[in-house]
């Protein structure tokens, strides 16, 4: 009998605790459909598409964890993929914890994914984790900018605002989810870090560690306003032509 110890794993968090105010009222925003099928849904589907992902972990409302388990329960999965549901907190970084906390020991590498990115492709999944797997400690996929950025002096609503520069958009990339880390530098970034920030990353360059960049994928936008709502439908529409999705 041999002793080597198990393949280390690669876990998938979700956090989808959030009301999604910006797409108006109504049900939170991870449980909104998307061609009849929930955000949430299409959001684990794409991470239990890759072959590495072995757990999908969803931070679901803090009062609605059955109810997220259920959904789960009534929507095809990889058999090879495993899900767990734990209730979240009340930040988003709380809830990225708790599901941290939720882990099986043999979880050497996690994702971290927007519940409201639904349609990213696997090969950007597959991209950022084997780059954490060739020894990055933190890796974003992320797109080059269109638009010319503006930095602004912030100004009540509707009120002009003073231009204060004009940054080298060559050097600027919007990021995207699944952010990938290894697990032991995403933990230690959560223990450490208390400030309040946009995503898990920033949390892992405050230790000083260093963040790669991979790039992503014009399909893994987040459906934040009803008109992202459309471009996604829009998006499964043309899957479902070329590839029977």
């Amino acid at each position: 009998m041999s002793d080597a110890a198990p393949p280390a794993r690669t876990a998938a968090v979700i956090p989808a605790a959030g009301r999604g105010v910006r797409l108006g009222p109504g049900a939170p925003k991870a449980l909104r459909a998307l061609n009849g099928t929930p955000m949430l849904i299409h959001a684990v589907r794409a991470m239990a598409a890759s072959r590495a992902v072995s757990l999908v972990v969803v931070v679901a409302p803090p009062d609605g964890a059955p109810e997220v388990k259920n959904l789960l329960d009534a929507h095809a999965l990889p058999e090879r993929t495993d899900y767990l549901v734990v209730p979240g907190g009340e930040t988003r970084q709380e809830s990225v914890r708790l599901g941290l906390d939720a882990l099986p020991d043999d979880i050497a590498t996690v994702l971290v994914h927007d519940a409201a990115r639904p349609l990213v492709p696997v090969d950007t999944v597959d991209a950022v984790i084997e780059t954490v797997r060739d020894g990055a400690v933190a890796v974003v996929p992320a797109v080059p900018l269109a638009d010319t950025v503006k930095q602004v002096e912030p100004r009540e609503k509707g009120e002009p605002e003073p231009v204060l520069a004009t940054p080298d958009r060559a050097t600027l990339r919007a990021v995207q989810t699944p952010q990938g880390f290894a697990r032991d530098t995403l933990v230690r970034a959560h223990r450490t870090v208390t400030d309040n920030v946009t995503d898990d990353a920033s949390m892992v360059e405050q230790l000083g560690e260093p963040v790669v960049v991979v790039p992503g994928h014009e399909e893994a936008f987040k459906v934040t306003r009803p008109l992202d709502l459309v471009l996604a439908e829009a998006v499964l529409a043309r899957r479902r032509a070329n590839d029977g999705f």
